[in-house]
């Protein structure tokens, strides 16, 4: 039988190196880190073959005292905590003080640094003494041939182009969380980025590093709750990508990947943004550090906080408020009291009508009339009368195009609308508006729907049956391994009850009841909404045409199908001039 025996020194690091120095960009994230820890206000990084062959990470920060040199280098050794107390409320973001060790244990680390005060820097090799060094006030670390004496774990790294993609995603992170610092890149000699301080204005960082085209689609967000704050950008839904390359989300300035944090957010897009594409966003999450855990993995990714259903409901509804807002030039709401709705049957609707002919306008008197018959149905008698009326904003229908969009005039030129698109977003709002006063009430099954299920979700159906109940479903334990659904709300009542059920004891046991069914019965509303909304080619009348463009005026999130594509573009007089080269 083998003996219980003491590892190497040696060994303990190379083991800490596989958890905490996965591949370069690893390694530059711990150097990166220890720089802004430093309170550097420059910091220049160098890599070589991906960084490979070498990193190098310079910073103008505190610097490091001769006599600590050595001490940098040991295994769990740091200035940045030294009790209990200190671990709690971690404001740094390294901390745990194996990072310079662990490389030291698999490539060869050289560390100067001159720290201030001080007559000249400190260089130190390996096991070496300190050297006298030439450099100004900081610190130099770099690193050559990564796993030079563990070449079986350098033969799981990937190509050179591939380990410096990762060691760019790295070095834009933290650019984006500390705007106030210059920050520069180099690869194999030719410098990639250049960004200088943007303490005056964080927003220029933002614009170097995601790209002029993200800003400006995007809308500001700022919220606060106590002792809680959210800040940054968030992209409108019509910039979705097929990744989620452009997420990044700091809490109290550490990027993570936190599984609670991206379920808020992406619940915020749920309503605008289809389901296979991901958002868009810089967010800063800021709270007391005694409210969240960053000592979860030695790569300090992920974080755990205290109150996780708390921080979730603020980051879904700030995020959630900030994408409703109309665009600053959008339509503004009509009154609340008005609800047009389609006819059936109308009266002029032709099975035969070519598809593409032009549906003329009526005239302008039959525009003031129904103009002024709006008015009327909306209870509101202070209006103006039609002869003073002012053209809505998204103006009144002129012609039906290849039965797929509306053309109308506004006061601006031309407006083009994607009438399913439009009337899809009309009745998912209107969906969601009729579910919220008919308060989820239940539909009894006429025969329950049974299904098989592991041990936590039976758990979870007994513990919460109340709550489920008060969302409208009825779920019953029939065994150790079964369920039976009795009730569902009646708006799903046509929805799969078991996989329903299923979705929303998963959000329960994951988030808690706070908004589980709400979330799940709004992906089935959007559904249902797609099913109701008007189909291309068919011919809608003019008054069915207008009616379409008052509701969008009236409701939120207009500009947006229920998938993030536009409803509606706008098209100015001077915009046509220009095409037709009129005044030239």
């Amino acid at each position: 039988m083998a003996r219980i025996q003491l590892l190497p020194d040696i060994l303990i690091s190379q083991i800490a190196a596989g958890e905490v120095v996965e591949r370069p960009a690893s390694a530059l994230k711990e150097l990166l880190e220890n720089a802004l820890d430093a309170n550097a206000q420059a910091i220049e990084v160098d890599l070589a073959q991906g960084g490979i062959k070498r990193i190098s990470v310079s910073d103008d920060g505190a610097g490091i005292e001769r006599d600590e040199l050595a001490l940098a280098l040991a295994s769990h050794a740091t200035s940045k905590i030294s009790s209990l107390n200190d671990l709690e409320r971690v404001a740094s973001l390294g901390f745990r003080g194996e990072a310079l060790a662990s490389m030291a244990s698999i490539a060869k680390v050289t560390l100067t640094s001159r720290a201030h005060a001080a007559a000249h820097a400190w260089q130190i090799d390996g096991d070496s003494s300190a050297t006298p060094a030439a450099r100004g006030q900081g610190t130099t670390v770099s690193v050559e041939d990564l796993y030079y004496n563990t070449p079986a774990r350098r033969k799981f790294l990937k190509t050179e182009l591939t380990e410096f993609g990762h060691c760019e995603e790295v070095f834009r992170r933290l650019a984006l969380s500390r705007p106030a610092v210059g920050f520069s890149l180099s690869h194999n000699g030719r410098q990639i980025h250049h960004l200088p301080s943007a303490a005056n204005d964080p927003d220029v960082r933002i614009r170097a590093i995601l790209g002029k085209e993200f800003y400006a689609q995007s809308v500001a967000l700022r919220a606060e709750s106590g002792d809680i704050a959210l800040t940054g950008l968030a992209a409108l839904p019509t910039f979705n990508r097929s990744g989620r390359d452009g997420q990044y989300l700091f809490v109290n300035g550490r990027f993570v990947r936190d599984k609670l944090l991206s379920h808020a957010v992406r619940q915020a897009y749920h309503d605008v943004l289809h389901h296979d594409r991901h958002p868009a966003y810089v967010l800063f999450l800021s709270l007391d550090p005694a409210l969240v855990d960053v000592n979860v993995h030695p790569a300090k990714t992920e974080v755990r906080f205290r109150d996780g259903q708390a921080i979730h409901r603020f980051v879904f509804h700030a995020l959630e408020r900030a994408l409703a807002q109309p665009r600053a030039n959008g339509p503004e709401p009509m009154s609340a009291n008005y609800a047009p709705s389609f006819t059936s049957n109308p009266t002029n609707y032709n099975p035969f009508r070519s598809q593409g002919e032009l549906q003329v306008a009526q005239p302008t008197a039959f525009y003031e009339t129904l103009f002024a018959g709006i008015r009327e149905t909306s209870v509101a008698p202070s209006q103006p009368s039609s002869e003073s009326a002012v053209t809505p904003e998204l103006g009144f229908a002129l012609a039906q195009l290849s039965g797929i969009y509306i053309l109308a005039q506004n006061a601006k030129g031309l407006i083009v609308v994607d009438m399913h698109a439009a009337h899809e977003r009309v009745m998912y709002e209107r969906l969601k508006a009729a579910a919220n006063r008919a308060e989820l009430a239940s539909q009894p099954l006429l025969i329950p729907v049974t299904f098989s299920a592991d041990t936590l979700d039976v758990a979870t159906a007994s513990e919460e049956g109340e709550r489920l109940q008060e969302f409208g479903l009825d779920v019953g334990v029939l065994s150790p391994t079964a369920l039976a659904v009795r009730s569902v709300p009646v708006l799903l009542k046509d929805a799969d009850a078991a996989e329903l059920t299923k979705s929303v004891l998963a959000e329960l046991r994951e988030f808690g009841a706070s908004r589980a069914l709400t979330e799940r019965r709004n992906e089935l509303l959007s559904t249902m909404a797609c099913h109701g909304a008007v189909r291309a080619n068919r011919i809608l009348t003019v008054p069915e045409m207008n009616a379409l463009l008052r509701e969008m005026e009236r409701i939120d999130r207009s500009d947006q199908c229920n998938h993030g594509r536009p409803t509606w573009f706008q098209i100015t007089i001077d915009e046509l001039d220009r095409m037709f080269m009129r005044g030239r």
